[in-house]
Formats: structure tokens, sequence, C-alpha cells
């Protein structure tokens, strides 16, 4: 049986909105924002419809965001790229993180490994990724240069490498280009059917891209 106080409880509570902080408000709106991007795509979708599925109204998503531009932006940042980083891989403690002797092949073991447990946001990035070649795309400049800055970025890093091959500076920026352009696509592969192991199907293009014996040592 229940008592007339609960039931008045109840009826008081029925229609009450959750108030939310406004961190956890923007954390479900960029939820939100990956799931329908990597499903539809950033010109599939609509600020009304991140705000539906959010269950707030478009004004109130517009709050937190200020444009549809905006929210793709901060997606994108704040949850793909900001992830998976070589700080990240040399706080691990996993053999080649250390600073003295800086293993690229394990690094990008690491982020296949990183990216494994993602599958959303992977989707969400090569979703964009296709998207971006259209120059209209606000992401567009972002993927174009992509490869440079990637480069740039790697490039801060004491790597160790196979003293053969000199300095990272004048040898290895075709390491980097082809690692990429192999991670893109086995990516794509991971997303599709049939289904493969991504860090299995890594570690077959790890052999030819770094191969024995010059990289026996620097893995």
């Amino acid at each position: 049986m229940v008592h007339k106080g609960t039931q008045n409880d109840a009826a008081g509570n029925v229609g009450k909105r959750v108030r939310k902080s406004p961190e956890e408000r923007k954390r479900e709106i960029l939820d939100a924002s990956v799931r329908l991007i990597g499903e539809r795509g950033f010109n599939g979708i609509s600020v009304q419809d991140v705000a539906d599925e959010v269950g707030i109204s478009k004004q109130g998503l517009l709050r937190y965001v200020g444009s549809k531009d905006n929210l793709l932006a901060m997606t994108y940042e704040q949850y793909y790229a900001s992830s998976g980083t070589v700080e990240e891989f040399m706080a691990s403690g996993l053999p080649g993180s250390s600073a003295d002797d800086l293993r690229f092949p394990a690094y990008l073991r690491f982020l296949v490994r990183h990216n494994a447990q993602r599958r959303m946001l992977v989707q969400l990035f090569s979703m964009l990724h296709a998207e971006a070649l259209n120059p209209a795309h606000p992401l567009y400049e972002h993927f174009r240069v992509r490869n440079g800055q990637i480069w740039e970025s790697y490039s801060q890093y004491p790597w160790s490498i196979p003293p053969q091959l000199g300095e990272w500076n004048r040898s290895m920026r075709p390491y980097v280009r082809k690692a990429m352009e192999a991670m893109d696509g086995i990516q794509l592969r991971w997303l599709g059917e049939p289904p493969i192991d991504l860090y299995d199907e890594w570690l077959e293009f790890e052999r030819m891209i770094f191969p024995s014996p010059l990289w026996d040592e620097y893995r």
C-alpha cells in the first residue's frame, strides 16, 4: 500500500526538470554530438537533432556551444584529438616509453590499443575525414594540413631510431606518413564488415613499415 504522503511526493515530482551543472550538461551535449555525427556525419545533423537527443531546447543548447560549427570543433578537439598522446604514452611505463629510449613503433602500438577502446570516436573521426574532402566543410583546412601537423608534433620528441637512418628530421617523414595512412585505412576496415581485430591487423602492417632487421632493436 502506498502512503498518501508518498503519492503526493511522486505527483509533485512529475514534470520537474532535473537541474544539472553546466559541466554535466556540456558533457551530455558532446556525447550526443559524438553519437549523431558518427552515425550521420556533420552535414547530416542539425543543432535541433542534438538538442532533441539531450532533451533541451535548441536555444538552450546554443547557450553552451554557440553555433553548429563550434559544436563540431568542441566535439572533435575535446573528445578525439585530446587523448592517445605521446605524453600519455611516456607516462604509461610501457616498454619503449621512457624519455631515454622512446620508440616510435611502440607508441603507435599504444595508440592502436587506445583507439580500439573508443570505437565510436574512431567512427566520428573517419566520418569527418571523409566529409572534409569538401572545401566547404568546417574541418576542411584541419584535415588538409593534418599530415604536416602530425609530423611537426611527433618531431618534438627524442625518438630512438636505427642509426643507419641518421637524424629523425632527415629520414623519418616517409615512415610517419605511411604509418598514419595505414592506420586510417585499417580503422575503416575495423569499422566495417566482416569485423577484424584492430591491433592484430596493425601488427601485420608494422612489420612492413618498420621491417626487420633494421628496426628489430627499435620497436
